[in-house]
């Protein structure tokens, strides 16, 4: 059976991939749902000085306190640039890398390098009227393509403000050398799809040597 680190996207939490969890413990995965810092039930910890590293961190200290070995770890959005940063560091605790939907690291440059226009976007949404010029206003559940009401509501009351160094901070990608891999485009909320290519997908992605 294999072991699964969940990291989630932007303004997101751990709690994002709670439907997911059965279908992948139902085969006897292990199956682990870290928060990162600043965001979800840890957004009470949400600082000026939370970025990427901050984040590559978290879920380093999950790999290691938890002494998991052989991971599948799955980034959704840009939690693509913290799987990137966490197998850079700890290459010898994972196995396979899967990008669902997201952001594809590149050595030496951060979110705002890769992804053309998303600077200007977030300097627009910062909370400066509040005096927190650090801190990007959380997306609309909408904005990430959920229209059933149900899951806007459950969404609405769980997405935080991004810190702003999430997406400045570049991040060094020299040692980690994909064969292969394979981007995901699924939302997380469609559930069976997800399930399908998870598993489909287990001997795909990046596989770590």
């Amino acid at each position: 059976m294999a072991s699964f680190v969940l990291v989630h996207g932007s303004c997101h939490g751990g709690w994002c991939w709670k439907r997911v969890i059965p279908f992948l413990s139902k085969d006897g995965h292990e199956v682990y749902r870290p928060t990162l810092t600043g965001l979800g039930e840890r957004s009470h910890l949400v600082s000026r000085d939370i970025g990427l590293h901050t984040h590559i961190l978290d879920i380093i200290q999950v790999l290691e306190y938890e002494n998991l070995s052989k991971v599948t770890l799955v980034g959704h959005s840009y939690g693509g640039l913290v799987i990137g940063g966490v197998a850079e560091k700890v290459p010898e605790r994972i196995i396979r890398l899967v990008y669902l939907d997201a952001y594809i690291p590149q050595d030496n440059k951060s979110a705002f390098d890769i992804i053309p226009g998303l600077e200007t976007i977030y300097k627009e949404r910062t909370l400066k009227e509040q005096g927190k010029e650090w801190l990007v206003a959380a997306y609309e559940p909408e904005e990430f393509g959920v229209t059933n009401p149900d899951d806007v509501n459950w969404m609405r009351t769980r997405l935080s403000p991004m810190p702003w160094h999430t997406h400045d901070q570049p991040i060094r990608i020299a040692n980690v050398k994909p064969k292969d891999f394979l981007k995901v485009i699924s939302l997380v909320l469609n559930l069976e799809i997800l399930n399908l290519r998870l598993k489909s997908h287990l001997k795909i992605g990046i596989t770590i040597n």
